[in-house]
């Protein structure tokens, strides 16, 4: 089975220290909430491995690179159609999940912000997102009101989750190495449902 080419445009840096991987899966701690769990961009499987040995869970991975997906086909067979080639920006996950989930990956630098809003559009049943972006990005999402790096991002996020900034991986656990550290974050869905405001406003 030859090994997936990392491409720039996708922004994929595969990762490849497994100790990391097993700490970021080791990050699910709410599974007594939810069954199941999405991997965005597994790429080569380092995280999908350790998730597809967890009984306690119903595993799926959805990738936009047809080449990780013809890779990850031929290593899980038994994934079927929980296996996904497709862009998880336009992917309905209604038409996937019926209940509570998790969202789990090494997730492109370049569309960070894009993903964190979709699970936020998602909030009602996405309990738990483990996922690995930018220091910086992570760093934002986890500041606290009244520090430098706090802002929307930071805001709309921590109204509707609980956040933890994990760990810090450094370049060189990747394939290739990015420029910058990465920083893996925990959001846990809060118990707020409606935010005590006009939420349209809150949005724009």
């Amino acid at each position: 089975m030859s090994l997936v080419k990392a491409k720039k445009h996708l922004g994929q840096h595969f990762l490849t220290d497994k100790n990391i991987a097993a700490r970021i899966v080791n990050g699910l701690t709410h599974t007594d909430q939810y069954t199941q769990v999405l991997e965005v961009g597994p790429g080569m499987g380092i995280l999908s491995d350790i998730l597809l040995e967890r009984k306690d869970l119903e595993t799926f991975l959805i990738d936009i690179d047809v080449e990780s997906y013809h890779f990850l086909k031929d290593k899980y067979p038994q994934l079927g159609n929980r296996l996904i080639n497709g862009d998880f920006l336009a992917l309905n996950l209604s038409d996937i999940f019926a209940g509570k989930y998790a969202i789990i990956g090494n997730f492109p630098y370049n569309i960070s912000s894009q993903i964190l809003f979709k699970i936020l559009e998602n909030r009602d049943n996405v309990v738990e997102m483990v996922g690995m972006f930018q220091k910086e990005v992570a760093e934002r999402c986890a500041s606290k009101e009244g520090t430098k790096d706090y802002g929307i991002l930071s805001v709309l996020i921590q109204a509707y989750y609980d956040i933890e900034y994990l760990f810090t991986v450094k370049p060189g656990t990747f394939n290739p190495p990015p420029k910058v550290n990465s920083g893996v974050i925990r959001l846990s869905r809060n118990k707020v449902d409606q935010l005590p405001c006009d939420e349209k406003l809150f949005w724009r």
